[in-house]
């Protein structure tokens, strides 16, 4: 055991310049910042992101996995383009890229579509960190390159062989999406963002989770950098009763699961009724930024604390 910061007094300075960075670039495009509860009363769904749980008074509390529920509030109370730098938890993610405790962005913009929305992320990297400008390919073009399948149109025979003839046969059975997560970051992702980062866009409509359909596909995207996913963003969902709807989707998974059924955030369904704009929404790992930013190659270099000496 050591007292000491796992990381070095140069990346601790490297975060603080970073932050300031990020700050003057939202200051100039008068996106204002806010802050919103860690602590609250309900967490998202997802069966495939597992939250932190306390109690108080008798009554459960969860640390928030992402800011995203509370500032559509925001929105929906008319502040207009917003942004936050908070901390955020996820239970039982740790490793080279992980910690359970960690920084992210997340910004939302008024009136911005999805695309709109990749050419600010691109900005803000090239801001940070002089990369030149980013490709952009959809999410069928990225399987159809790299593993010759159409990802919208192919049949779950067809990507279980898909995995087989690239050496993957000690996968339990799967549904589609978990077999095209499988793909994505066994064979894609570690191709993706080294000359320049990368911007996979319009995701199957299975995997909306936030986001809008149009087309039917899911208006959303993810950037890469150094086959490194840094950055998740939405062309962001309106409608209440269409995101009730996904999130009984996502406990009648959880339950199949065996997985608590955390309560739903009314208040956040009721914001998504009253007067939400039209926007897009993005949320960023600042440690994994911060890596790219100090060149280093685990994510204890840039965080003071770990979960393994705090």
């Amino acid at each position: 055991m050591s007292w000491q910061p796992s990381a070095s007094l140069i990346n601790i300075r490297a975060r603080a310049e970073v932050l300031a960075k990020i700050r003057a670039f939202f200051a100039a495009r008068d996106v204002l910042e806010v802050e919103t509860p860690l602590l609250t009363h309900s967490t998202i769904p997802d069966p495939n992101i597992a939250s932190f749980k306390t109690t108080l008074n008798n009554k459960n509390l969860y640390l928030q996995t992402s800011p995203e529920f509370a500032m559509k509030r925001l929105l929906a109370s008319g502040t207009e383009s917003i942004y936050q730098i908070c901390k955020a938890f996820r239970y039982d993610e740790s490793g080279k890229l992980h910690n359970p405790e960690f920084t992210m962005l997340e910004w939302y913009r008024v009136d911005f579509d999805h695309h709109a929305l990749m050419q600010e992320m691109d900005a803000l990297l090239h801001a940070l960190l002089q990369t030149k400008p980013a490709e952009k390919i959809t999410y069928q073009e990225s399987f159809q390159k790299h593993l010759n399948i159409d990802p919208l149109n192919c049949s779950l025979d067809d990507l279980r062989t898909c995995a087989q003839q690239n050496g993957l046969n000690d996968i339990p059975d799967l549904d589609k999406d978990g077999w095209l997560n499988i793909l994505l970051i066994r064979f894609i992702e570690p191709h993706l963002g080294f000359t320049q980062p990368t911007f996979i866009y319009n995701f199957p409509k299975s995997q909306a989770a936030l986001a809008r359909i149009n087309d039917d596909v899911a208006e959303r995207f993810e950037v890469y950098i150094n086959g490194v996913e840094l950055a998740n963003g939405f062309h962001e969902l309106s409608d209440t009763n269409e995101q009730r709807q996904r999130f009984i989707a996502d406990l009648k998974k959880r339950a199949q699961l065996k997985l608590e059924q955390p309560p739903l955030d009314e208040y956040f369904l009721q914001a998504l009724a009253n007067n939400f704009p039209n926007c897009s929404g993005v949320a960023l790992g600042i440690d994994r930024l911060l890596m790219l930013y100090t060149k280093t190659k685990a994510i204890n270099e840039v965080i003071a604390f770990t979960i393994d000496n705090c």
